[in-house]
């Protein structure tokens, strides 16, 4: 579908099929939801639409939604998870308007129960979910994109699963109200036409299948790693539900760069610190290059 939108890109695009598309699949209304160009605009566009009084996110996080808030000129309140990095909902202040927060969330990949992310919606605030790695999970247990509740906010990205960082297309689910509020602040036609044939082809039953698929080996392909990782005594987050890990290790993000693994330095997270790194699952046969790097690398540290 997206070679054959190549063909249309003399006209502007029309969103309204891929729209459609997004509602059916979440059992919305089409005029609650807005298609994005990726989550990254959807954190701009609520950072410009709303007035919070006290905005709070909830980290480790994604760092983006905090600085959307912050060059819009809001003053931005932190709350910072530790232990097992699971959310306490006493944590978040009661006068809290404006509460954000990932699931499963970025970079540590836990995931937060639904009832608990229930438990913070209430009268006079909003609630912003970051769902970017929700497709990870088989069956999507605790999502919220489905649920219609009133200061409910849930964006999604179809970037990760499908790799289409480069594309960009993302969408939020919402009230009618809110979405109106956001669809003007948006840009014209900030979601090009391959985008939106994009997302049209990924609400399909096809592809719908093809992603619960791909997150049971997904999670075949997880329980590997973390068990060769925990073998060589590495501290692993428990229960991480996303396509990645988080693992407290100190100095040996460099030296695996230097053996060519990349893995995601965990220090600009808030709440994590230089020896945290975050790791992407992939295949065993990768997974074991990586265990073995990471063993030479342990064995030869200074610090073990």
């Amino acid at each position: 579908m997206v070679r054959d939108a190549v063909g249309d890109l003399a006209a502007y695009p029309s969103g309204d099929r891929a729209r459609a598309a997004v509602a059916e699949r979440h059992g919305r209304g089409v005029d609650e939801v807005l298609l994005t160009a990726g989550a990254a605009e959807a954190f701009v566009l609520l950072a410009r639409v709303l007035r919070p009084r006290r905005a709070v996110v909830v980290h480790p996080q994604f760092t983006e939604p905090e600085a959307a808030l912050a060059a819009a000129g809001h003053r931005v309140e932190r709350v910072i998870l530790s232990g097992a990095f699971t959310l306490d909902p006493e944590l978040v202040p009661d006068d809290a308007d404006l509460v954000m927060v990932g699931n499963p969330t970025n970079p540590t990949s836990v995931s937060h129960p639904v009832r608990i992310l229930r438990s913070l919606i209430r009268p006079g605030r909003t609630l912003v979910v970051d769902e970017a790695f929700a497709d990870c999970i088989p069956g999507e247990p605790e999502s919220l994109a489905s649920v219609q509740l009133p200061g409910l906010i849930v964006i999604r990205s179809l970037t990760k699963t499908w790799g289409l960082a480069g594309l960009r297309i993302g969408y939020v689910l919402a009230d009618a109200p809110t979405i109106a509020q956001l669809a003007e602040a948006q840009p014209l036609w900030a979601v090009s036409t391959p985008a939106l044939a994009a997302a049209e082809a990924c609400m399909t039953p096809r592809a719908i299948a093809e992603a619960e698929t791909w997150a049971r080996q997904l999670a075949t392909d997880r329980n590997y790693l973390v068990s060769g990782l925990r073998s060589l005594g590495a501290h692993v987050i428990p229960n991480p539900q996303a396509s990645f890990v988080c693992v407290r290790l100190p100095a040996v993000r460099l030296p695996l760069r230097e053996k060519g693994f990349a893995v995601r330095r965990g220090d600009t997270f808030p709440g994590l610190g230089e020896d945290w790194i975050r790791i992407a699952v992939r295949d065993p046969d990768t997974s074991d290059a990586l265990l073995k790097a990471l063993e030479v690398t342990m064995n030869t540290s200074p610090t073990r």
